[in-house]
This record gives C-alpha cells, structure tokens and sequence, in this order.
C-alpha cells in the first residue's frame, strides 16, 4: 500500500450525475473523472493523428477528441478509431452529415452543438445515427459562439445566456428520447465560466465536461485552467475535463492530471514533493527534480517522492511520501523510504538509487493490487 492513500479530510463532495458511456469509458455518475485532450494535426493525416492519440494515451488520456471539418475527415476518421487505443470523440461544427458520416466510422462521441446542425428534422438524423451506432453526444456551448438572439435577449456572453443555449440544445436531444449526452458551457473568462457551470449544474443532472476554453499557452495556460476548473472541482462539479492549452497536446494531459492529483481525485504517476530552492539546498534541487521527471515518466502506478535540500523541511515531508531524499551537505543526503530514514547517499548516486527505490516501490504497490484483487 502507497504511504500516499487519500485522507479522509482530503476527500471532495461530487455533485451526482446521470453515467453515460463514451465507447468503453464511463462518464458521470461515480466513475473517475476522466482526461481528453484533443489533436492538432490534419485529420486527413492519419498516420500523424494516430501518433499523437497515442502519445495522448501514453501520457494517460482517456478520451481524445478529432476535428471533422470536411468529408475526407470524416472518411480517415474510421481508420483513426480503428488504430486508437482510447475512444475518439469526433468535433462536429454546422454540417450534420459529418456527424452522421463520424458515428458510422466509429466515434464514441459527437461533440455538437444540436442548435447549429439545422432543423429538427437534422437533428433527429443526427440522434438516430448516435443511437444506432452506439454514440454519445457532448453538446458543447461556448461563450464565443453564441445564438444570435441569446446575444440580442442579453446584451453580451453572460452566464444566463450560455445556461439558456445549453438548455434549449438538451431539450432538442429529449425531444428526441436520446439522453446519452455531456454538456459543456466553456468562456475564455474565468469567472464567466465558473458561474455558468455553477447554474448548469444546478439545472440539469447531466454529466458535465469542465474546460476553460482559449486558455492561453503552456504557462498562462496551465494557470489560468488550474484556477477555474480546480475550484469547480473543489465544489464536486466535473466529469470530465480537458485544459485547452496553445501547447502539445500531452502537455494538456500533464496539467489535467496534475489538477486531479492535486485535489486527490485521480492517482497517477509520481507526484514529486520539491522545494524550490534556495542557498541552504546541498544539491541542485531544480537540476535533480527535471531529471527526475524525465526518468520516472514511465511509472503509472500512483505513488510520491520528496526531494528537498536541506534538513529544515525534508524530514518532515519525507514522513508523508513513499520515497524521499533531503540534503544534508558534505556532499550527502538521507534516503527516507515509507516515511522512515533508511541510509545515506552521496549526491552522485542520488538520482540512480531514487530511480531504483521508485521502481522498486511500485512493483511493491502493483504486487500488493494484484493480491487484494485474487482475493477478492
């Protein structure tokens, strides 16, 4: 068992939503909060989109959503679901028979807007090719897209305006007795955002995909997502997420899952405890730590790692972790395993003999799982 188990007082209230399936991943209800992403490459690239949902998926994503602009899309689109190894949502804007050409290539979910697809005669198209080839749907409101007579009725993008939309499209699938659907409301604005997540959920029972849309880059980016869709988060609201970022799009992987981790609702990987820095450390603290990053990336079993560079704080964070290592000069450090102090290292050997325990520690926790799981 990892030294890192969610504590009772660590534990986040969800708000209880409807499950529904995206391929063989469920969405809502109780089910982990899941991570997608989406590809930037041209779609009609098959080869280069399957490398990039497959690095996606190395890195932990378990959905991934490809663009469908045009019908030669929707035609490599069947190739792409085929060679994936996570469900591929396919995003659909205006012309529905893209969305009717993704379900029968495969997709495990249409990402539309049912409003934008046409009239209710398309739209019921769209919800029997969903049906009949086993699809969800995410309907997907954002602040900067919004029906012009919502814009009119409300002045500017505002909350109510993004609910009513979301609203008006669920009931156009419920029309239609289709109830496998998400439901985003997304604003480049924090606060915008936020406050209409907040009155969705409270209107509507369906699982909800959290996102702050146009974030920014790599770093504004990861700021300004792990601000908006970390507090939603810390209220129970969210069943899936992806953080947009003008980035690789494993890097958006990296940051949703380490907003999960940081709030204790999704397990994954090494969570590294480090010190900043500063004159006291007795080893190059950020040198190690980015090194260290690189050599545990493939470790998928949950588990955590201090490493601190001096004696003021790392005793007492190494208590708390699985691993640690705190500096203590004359070229030295103390490896602490499962909390307690275990032997001296030379800072030399430091990165090799924590790699080494790391491992080590985690066939320990897979071994452990794999036991527990024979008995049960």
């Amino acid at each position: 068992m990892s030294i890192n188990e969610v504590r009772p007082w660590r534990s986040i209230y969800r708000r209880k939503s409807r499950k529904i399936m995206v391929g063989n991943v469920p969405v809502g209800g109780d089910s982990p909060i899941t991570v997608q992403t989406m590809t930037n490459t041209a779609t009609t690239d098959v080869k280069a989109t399957v490398e990039q949902v497959q690095r996606a998926a190395d890195a932990g994503a378990d959905i991934v959503r490809v663009s469908v602009p045009d019908e030669a899309s929707a035609k490599a689109l069947k190739e792409i679901v085929r060679e994936s190894p996570v469900p591929i949502v396919a995003d659909i804007h205006f012309h529905y028979k893209r969305a009717l050409e993704s379900a029968e290539a495969g997709a495990a979910c249409l990402r539309i807007n049912p409003g934008n697809i046409g009239d209710s005669a398309r739209v019921k198209e769209v919800v029997k090719a969903a049906r009949d080839h086993g699809c969800s749907i995410r309907i997907g409101v954002n602040a900067g897209s919004l029906e012009r007579h919502l814009l009119e009725k409300y002045g500017e993008p505002c909350p109510e305006a993004m609910v009513e939309s979301g609203l008006a499209h669920i009931k156009l699938l419920q029309d239609n007795d289709f109830h496998e659907f998400k439901i985003s409301c997304k604003a480049s604005d924090v606060f915008l955002s936020a406050a209409a997540y907040q009155a969705l959920a409270e209107a509507t029972d369906a699982p909800i995909h959290l996102g702050i849309t146009e974030a920014g880059g790599l770093t504004s980016g990861t700021i300004k997502s792990a601000i908006g869709l970390g507090n939603l988060l810390w209220m129970g609201l969210g069943d899936t997420i992806r953080v947009s970022l003008s980035a690789d799009p494993v890097e958006e992987v990296k940051v949703g899952f380490e907003i999960l981790k940081s709030l204790g609702l999704r397990h994954r990987g090494v969570n590294i405890i480090s010190c900043p820095s500063c004159a006291r450390q007795g080893f190059d603290v950020i040198k190690t730590v980015e090194t260290l990053e690189q050599r545990l990336e493939h470790i998928k079993t949950p588990m955590s790692l201090s490493i601190i560079g001096c004696v003021v704080n790392g005793p007492g964070e190494a208590l708390m972790t699985d691993v640690g290592f705190t500096g203590g000069g004359a070229g030295h450090g103390m490896v602490y395993l499962a909390g307690k102090q275990d032997h001296k290292i030379s800072n030399e050997a430091m990165v090799e003999k924590i790699v080494e325990e790391v491992e080590k520690k985690a066939a320990e926790i897979e071994a452990d799982k794999a036991t527990k799981e024979a008995a049960e």
